[in-house]
C-alpha cells in the first residue's frame, strides 16, 4: 500500500509539473528564420513575416504585443493564414496586433475561427482519423458567428489581397508576386479560383523560370496542395495544425488535425516528395506555422512553442 501511495503521488506530482509547464509553454512565442531557395538566379531575396493562429481575445495582451513587436524584422510582405480570433472580443486586439503592418503589402485568408466562435469540445476528438466525424450538425449550425467581415475588412483597408477563394497580386517596390489562395478547407468552403492570367512582364521568377506564384490557406488539406502544386505555385502557406500542440520530445507531432501527415506539421517542407530543386517545376515549397495561439479551453502547449516565422526567399543553388 505504500508503494502503491507513493506512485500515485509522484504521478500526481509530474501531472501537476506537467500541466505547469505546458500552460508556461503557450505563453512563449519564438520567431522562427528560414531560407527556401525558392527563386530564380539573380533575383532579389525577399523577406515574408507569416502568422497564422493568433486566437485572439480581451485576454491576450501579451500576445498582441509580442505580435507588435515583430515589426523590428522589418519584413517585405505579411501573409496571414487566418483563425485571428477565439471569441469576437479579440477584434480590437487584433486590430493594434496587425497595425505595424498594414502599410507594408501583404495577402490573407481566413479560417473557421475567423467565421465562428471558439466553443469547448473534447481534446480527445483529435485522437480520431477525421476529428470533424463526430461532431453534430445541429450543435455545429447553433455555433455563434463572429464579426468575420471586419476581419476582412481591417486587413483589405491596409492593402493586403484577399485570398479568400481568389487570385491576387502583391506589389514590392517595382516587383510583382502573383498569389492565390482558398478558404479554410477544414470546413469545405474551399473553392480553389479559375486558371490564371497571361504571365506579368514584371513578376518576380522562381526556380523553375515560372512568375513566383504563393499559395495560402488556412488549413493544409492535400486536396488543396496537390491543386497548388498543379496550378504552378512554388511556396505555399499554411496554418491550422497549431504544430500538433501537444508534442513528444524527439518524435513531433501526435495529430495535425487534417489530412497531412506529422512529419510536415510544422516547418518547412515540399509537396509532394522530396526538396524541390532547380528543375523540380512539380514540386513546391510548403510552410505550415505552428502558430501562435491555442483554443482559450485548451491554453496549453508541448514541446510546441508558439510561433511566427520570417521567411527569406532566395535564389535557389
Amino acid at each position: 500500500m505504500r508503494a502503491a501511495r507513493t506512485a500515485l503521488l509522484g504521478g500526481l506530482t509530474a501531472g501537476v509539473g506537467l500541466l505547469g509547464y505546458a500552460l508556461i509553454e503557450a505563453r512563449m512565442p519564438v520567431l522562427r528564420r528560414v531560407d527556401v531557395p525558392v527563386l530564380a538566379a539573380g533575383e532579389q531575396p525577399l523577406r515574408i513575416l507569416h502568422l497564422a493562429d493568433l486566437h485572439l481575445t480581451d485576454r491576450t495582451e501579451a500576445r498582441v504585443d509580442w505580435v507588435r513587436s515583430l515589426a523590428d524584422t522589418h519584413p517585405d510582405v505579411v501573409v496571414n493564414t487566418g483563425d485571428n480570433l477565439s471569441f469576437a472580443s479579440g477584434l480590437e486586439p487584433l486590430g493594434r496586433a496587425l497595425e505595424p503592418f498594414l502599410h507594408l503589402p501583404g495577402a490573407f485568408v481566413m479560417g473557421d475561427h475567423d467565421y465562428r466562435t471558439t466553443v469547448f469540445k473534447l481534446p480527445t476528438r483529435y485522437l480520431r482519423r477525421d476529428p470533424r466525424a463526430g461532431d453534430d450538425p445541429a450543435q455545429e449550425a447553433a455555433i455563434e458567428g463572429l464579426p468575420w467581415q471586419e476581419v476582412r475588412d481591417l486587413q483589405a483597408a491596409g492593402g493586403w489581397a484577399d485570398l479568400t477563394n481568389a487570385r491576387g497580386t502583391i506589389t514590392v517596390g517595382a516587383r510583382r508576386i502573383e498569389a492565390v489562395g482558398v478558404d479554410d478547407p477544414h470546413v469545405n468552403r474551399d473553392a480553389f479560383p479559375a486558371p490564371a492570367p497571361a504571365p506579368d512582364a514584371a513578376a518576380v521568377r522562381d526556380f523553375a523560370g515560372r512568375p513566383l506564384r504563393l499559395g495560402l490557406a488556412h488549413a493544409p488539406y492535400r486536396r488543396v496542395l496537390d491543386a497548388m502544386t498543379a496550378d504552378g505555385v512554388g511556396l505555399t502557406f499554411a496554418g491550422h495544425t497549431h504544430g500538433g500542440q501537444l508534442c513528444l520530445p524527439w518524435y513531433g507531432a501526435l495529430v495535425t488535425n487534417c489530412d497531412l501527415d506529422r512529419g510536415r506539421a510544422s516547418g518547412l517542407s515540399s509537396w509532394p516528395g522530396a526538396r524541390p530543386g532547380a528543375s523540380g517545376g512539380d514540386r513546391m515549397f510548403l510552410h505550415v506555422s505552428a502558430g501562435l495561439g491555442t483554443s482559450p479551453y485548451t491554453p496549453v502547449r508541448v514541446a510546441c512553442r508558439p510561433e511566427a516565422t520570417l521567411l527569406t526567399l532566395r535564389p535557389a543553388a
